[in-house]
């Protein structure tokens, strides 16, 4: 009999789940998410081929994140036909400056994740709804936490400090990042395909719905776009990445919009959707003739050109650049841009490997490596339960 770990990723209106062989090989035998919580539940379930195992909906009454997690625990249940879950592995957003590693989870865990809420009011409840639902349905089979926050605990004091009065730095305001565990996947999947470059020096941009950047020098983050919070940096899907804070105040005293008001503009209405009227998704943004979706996409590449110099400056130079998620792995465009929009730093692609999607796009005397490396946060996480499973 094989051992399974489940590994779930909940999002605002989702949570989405993997099923792995508990071997060193990390196989995934299912995948599937619900979408639409709140508005219209469906469940959906691919097998290792991609081949559409359950298609199914809910009604939206009363249908929360907890019940999503009881509806997918019957139905990989079903799926795993008796072969025991040995493990529940969990992407959570922050983990503040305590959480620096994956950990087990204990009601004393979740309570300290739980005043991390207001760091994280986005993600962090439902991150951990479905640990408080299966620790009520299946209290024996233990869960691990692992943090997005944590794979930047390895910063320079500097590199995570903010110009403000220290009590607020002692109070925990601080450049947290996120995106670590694509990161610290990328890293290890880097040293399996050229170990002589993920030693030296590089920047990884995860560019999708979020989108985010990260310098690495010996494998460990060296300083990434993300701050005290995921609308930092760049500009995303509907986030809008670095802004004044002068910005914010003039909404508040001259158009007098109250707190939650803001919140909905940066994070739901401004990035991509924001600039081009038309979509978040660069899918659409590309097909649209409109001239303010061609205006989005520049602005787009532009600011991922901007942090790049400034990730390369805290390095000291750079080895190679890994694009990754969904735009970074699927769009050559983006890619090309980008990369022509940095030519100074000596980077040329290849615009065959590129347009196929080769795993190292760059032309063979380019002096910076560039690589398109898919992510694969849900497969780290099952590595992660496994090592602190008895």
């Amino acid at each position: 009999m094989t051992s399974r770990i489940a590994v779930i990723n909940a999002g605002s209106s989702s949570v989405k789940f993997a099923i792995y062989e508990a071997t060193s090989e990390e196989r995934c035998l299912f995948r599937g998410q619900i979408e639409g919580i709140g508005v219209a539940p469906r469940l959906t379930i691919a097998n290792a081929k991609g081949g559409a195992v359950e298609d199914r909906a809910f009604s939206s009454e009363g249908f929360d994140h907890d019940a999503a997690t009881r509806q997918i625990l019957t139905a990989g249940a079903a799926l795993m036909g008796g072969e025991p879950v040995v493990g529940f592995g969990h992407r959570v957003v922050h983990g503040g400056l305590r959480y620096d590693a994956p950990v087990r989870v204990t009601e004393s865990v979740v309570n300290d994740l739980t005043k991390l809420v207001p760091l994280a009011p986005l993600h962090q409840p439902h991150n951990l709804a479905p640990i408080r639902t299966i620790m009520k349905v299946a209290p024996e089979i233990p869960q691990v936490a692992c943090f997005d926050t944590a794979f930047h605990r390895s910063q320079s004091h500097l590199a995570q400090a903010f110009a403000l009065p220290r009590r607020f730095a002692d109070a925990g305001v601080r450049r947290y990042g996120f995106h670590g565990l694509s990161y610290e996947y990328l890293a290890s999947r880097l040293n399996e395909l050229a170990p002589e470059l993920a030693n030296g020096r590089v920047v990884m941009a995860h560019l999708g719905n979020g989108a985010s950047m990260c310098a690495l020098k010996d494998g460990r983050s060296v300083a990434t776009t993300m701050g005290f919070t995921a609308v930092d940096g760049l500009m995303m899907g509907t986030r809008c990445g670095a802004l004044d804070p002068g910005v914010i105040l003039y909404m508040m005293q001259e158009h007098g919009m109250e707190p939650a008001a803001v919140e909905d503009l940066i994070y739901r209405q401004s990035g991509l959707l924001g600039v081009s009227g038309v979509s978040s998704d660069m899918r659409a943004l590309r097909a649209s003739p409109d001239p303010a979706a061609r205006e989005a996409i520049a602005l787009f590449v532009y600011r991922i050109v901007r942090e790049l110099g400034s990730l390369i400056a805290a390095l000291g130079g750079i080895d190679a650049l890994v694009f990754s998620a969904g735009i970074g792995e699927h769009d050559a465009l983006t890619r090309a841009e980008v990369v022509e929009g940095s030519r100074w730093t000596g980077a040329v692609i290849n615009p065959e490997r590129n347009a196929r999607g080769d795993l190292r796009i760059s032309a063979d005397d380019s002096p910076v490596s560039v690589w398109a490396i898919p992510t694969d946060e849900e497969r780290l996480i099952a590595r992660h339960t496994a090592a602190l499973l008895p």
